[in-house]
């Protein structure tokens, strides 16, 4: 499995509330597409929010957001990061 950043763009304003609304509607349906998301950011002046997760493809993650509502602007594969 591949580590994806995703982006999405014009989310201006968005809430902390908000934020874990979306991410949990992706946790609801990951499973189903084998896309674990791990964690989100979002810089609601900005408008971006970055989602990190564990997937067998771009197209994997881009269908889970999809599904949600919410489909990503773009989707970076992340193979190689420290900790």
């Amino acid at each position: 499995m591949t580590q994806f950043m995703d982006v999405h763009h014009d989310m201006q304003g968005i809430t902390d509330e908000q934020l874990k609304r979306v991410h949990r509607a992706d946790l609801a349906v990951e499973k189903e597409e084998g896309v674990h998301f791990e964690r989100a950011w979002a810089d609601p002046e900005s408008g971006t929010v970055y989602c990190l997760s564990e997937a067998p493809s771009a197209e994997a993650v881009r269908r889970v957001h999809e599904r949600a509502g919410h489909a990503p602007d773009e989707i970076h594969a992340v193979p190689l990061s420290i900790w």
